[in-house]
């Protein structure tokens, strides 16, 4: 039983990547989404390929498949009456309102909470930030690059200790993270309505989940009254938690928390029983002392050999160990691929690509994912599911109320 939200119902009106990703993880687990564009620009995103930001192979938008699989659209112009009044239509149908809309536009458009709760007093109005819904900051568009990277500090905290640029994060880096809050957040308030009747606002913003997913730098920077040192590589205070090169060019990681319990067998395997002994590196106190050295004897060690040698080399070893692995490695990984953490699925022209399961399993069941549907695909399903003959849905359609 994958479908564990079979019945529920959600109405998306949200573009981009952030809160359609939360849409997206809920048609992962069975509820039905309904995706409202507006029937000439839809969601923004799917022009990225046309305007040549987002490479495109045979025509598979891989930023509107990834947080818009297994939805519905419907193309609507809500700034109409008609359009509104067909909204409002579906939001009786729901149980899920869920958007992206800074709280102005909510407001001018009648889609805020007083408004969308007139028509269905049990809906769950879910909402997302980029900076919470309080404060100066909550009318500030946001996205991730600035409210969860920059603000939220996690560029920092990848920026080098000698005060060189931050790294740039990946694309939707803080989006996908945050949409499965939300997610998360809808799920929980829909098990409080089935307990108490009583519906809930959930708020989720893409700087609160940068605190958290920063949590132990940021807490700790609190107790401590200062921010928490960067350790440069060679001076990792632990020269087993730390990334080796090979010499063919690629990275070991390496992370012996317990390094006195793995360092004999760590050694062996480098070839290098003599360091076990080592008065410099014979416990983890005298690493410690001696990281610097340490690390440097390490980083020869790992470089004199090719990746395949040290994969056979530390094959069976008890400790946490693994390659640094390309996104293109990860997608025909073999343990990904028996987990079916990348299920396949085929869009509208029979192209088959892989998408990124959301990160839940139920009863070791694999996700079963679908396309992401094209603009206004099922507009007239779905006003034909609210009741509209096909005499009105032409008019609506002559109107460009709808696609």
């Amino acid at each position: 039983m994958t479908d564990v939200l079979a019945g529920y119902r959600v109405v998306e009106l949200a573009s981009w990547t952030f809160v359609p990703s939360a849409g997206a993880v809920l048609a992962d687990w069975g509820a039905d989404v309904i995706k409202i564009e507006h029937p000439e620009t839809g969601d923004p995103q799917r022009g990225l390929i046309s305007s040549g930001l987002v490479p495109g192979d045979k025509g598979v938008n891989h930023f509107i498949e990834q947080p818009n699989r297994g939805k519905r659209s419907i193309g609507l112009d809500t700034s109409t009456p008609e359009g509104l009044q067909v909204l409002m239509k579906l939001v009786e149908t729901a149980d899920v309102f869920l958007t992206n809309l800074l709280p102005e536009s909510r407001r001018r458009m009648g889609v805020d909470v007083e408004h969308v709760r007139a028509r269905n007093p049990k809906i769950i109005y879910a909402r997302g930030h980029g900076y919470g819904p309080k404060g100066d900051a909550a009318d500030r568009g946001g996205y991730d690059l600035a409210s969860y990277w920059a603000r939220g500090g996690i560029g920092d905290a990848y920026a080098p200790h000698d005060g060189g640029y931050p790294p740039f994060q990946r694309a939707a880096f803080g989006d996908l993270y945050g949409g499965l809050a939300i997610a998360a957040g809808i799920t929980a308030a829909l098990l409080k309505r089935e307990r108490t009747g009583e519906p809930s606002v959930v708020d989720v913003s893409l700087l609160n989940a940068a605190i958290w997913q920063l949590g132990m730098d940021i807490v700790g920077a609190g107790v401590l009254g200062a921010d928490l040192p960067k350790f440069p590589l060679t001076q990792m205070p632990n020269p087993a938690v730390n990334l080796y090169r090979t010499r063919d060019g690629r990275y070991l990681a390496f992370v012996l928390l317990q390094g006195d319990r793995f360092w004999a067998d760590f050694c062996t395997r480098l070839g290098r029983p003599d360091l076990i002994t080592d008065e410099r590196y014979v416990d983890s106190a005298a690493r410690f002392v001696n990281r610097e050295q340490c690390i440097t004897e390490l980083r020869e060690i790992f470089a004199a050999q090719d990746l395949a040698h040290w994969e056979k080399a530390f094959e069976g070893f008890d400790g946490v160990w693994d390659v640094v692995r390309t996104a293109r490695e990860v997608h025909d990984d073999p343990q990904v691929i028996a987990n079916g953490y990348l299920p396949r699925t085929v869009d509208a022209n029979d192209n088959e690509f892989a998408l990124a399961a959301s990160p839940v399993q139920f009863d070791e069941t694999p996700l079963r994912l679908t396309r992401a549907p094209g603009h206004g695909e099922h507009t007239d399903d779905l006003l034909g599911e609210l009741g509209y003959p096909p005499d009105d849905i032409i008019d609506l359609k002559v109107k460009n109320v709808v696609l």
